[in-house]
């Protein structure tokens, strides 16, 4: 098996990939690579793993050469765009270009692979990533948080600007910055200690706001239904509520 490890190393084949190809989760994969032979795998399974590697039984494996044409062959199946795409249940498809629905289905995939385990770690991931994923629209820098990591971890070229190029540059230089100080620890505590201090605050107030802008909304909705004569705010009266509740913010301009 340290054979298999090494060749699917090699080819570049993660854990994550092989796991969506054969149809499991990655944590099975782990079992899988753990037995003491591939004849111990599901018939299945080792079928598509022969076919992965390009060989008929597992006796072939001690003499597989990982060059260019096998490396080929392997990310023509392991990156195949007609995977069958995760079941969709209340999530449609429909309109998005198949290449973007390969990358919706992976990151699906991935989110539940993560998720299988129950555990509270990866719950917290995958709720702060749906908050990351809420602030595209009103804060430029999460894309450019995006593009960062991309290019950090090698996915994408340091030169490459996907988003605004001067300010993905100037965030992309000040961030690096930053990391380096993160990872040689080189900021002294008590700065930390005070620029943490700072970031609290400022969250408190935009918490602070929020309530607030809540509030408000509360109380003219409630204005608009006195007005109207509605005792509470239906499917029905929802259009005429949400009228009446602009004409009123628009008295106080």
């Amino acid at each position: 098996m340290d054979k298999l490890n090494n060749i699917l190393s090699e080819a570049g084949v993660s854990k994550v990939k092989l796991a969506k190809y054969l149809g499991v989760s990655r944590q099975m994969v782990y079992n899988y690579l753990e037995m003491d032979s591939i004849n111990e795998w599901p018939l299945e399974k080792k079928i598509k793993l022969f076919s992965l590697l390009n060989i008929k039984s597992s006796n072939e494996i001690d003499d597989i050469n990982v060059d260019n044409d096998l490396i080929k062959h392997v990310n023509s199946l392991i990156n195949d765009d007609s995977t069958t795409l995760v079941e969709k249940g209340n999530l449609y498809f429909d309109g998005i270009k198949n290449s973007d629905q390969k990358v919706l289905n992976d990151i699906i995939y991935l989110l539940k692979d993560r998720l299988v385990n129950n555990d509270e770690e990866s719950s917290n991931i995958c709720k702060y990533l749906y908050y990351f994923i809420e602030t595209l629209e009103t804060n430029p820098e999460t894309k450019f948080i995006l593009a960062y990591i991309a290019k950090s971890t090698g996915f994408v070229k340091a030169d490459e600007y996907a988003f605004d190029s001067d300010q993905q540059f100037a965030f992309e230089s000040i961030l690096y910055s930053a990391m380096l100080m993160y990872l040689n620890g080189s900021a002294s505590r008590e700065r930390l200690i005070e620029v943490h201090k700072k970031f609290e605050k400022s969250i408190e107030i935009k918490q602070e706001e929020k309530l607030s802008r809540t509030q408000e909304l509360y109380t003219v909705q409630s204005q608009a239904l006195k007005e109207l004569g509605y005792n509470e705010l239906t499917r029905e009266n929802s259009n005429e509520v949400l009228e009446k509740m602009a004409e009123i913010q628009s008295r106080k301009i």
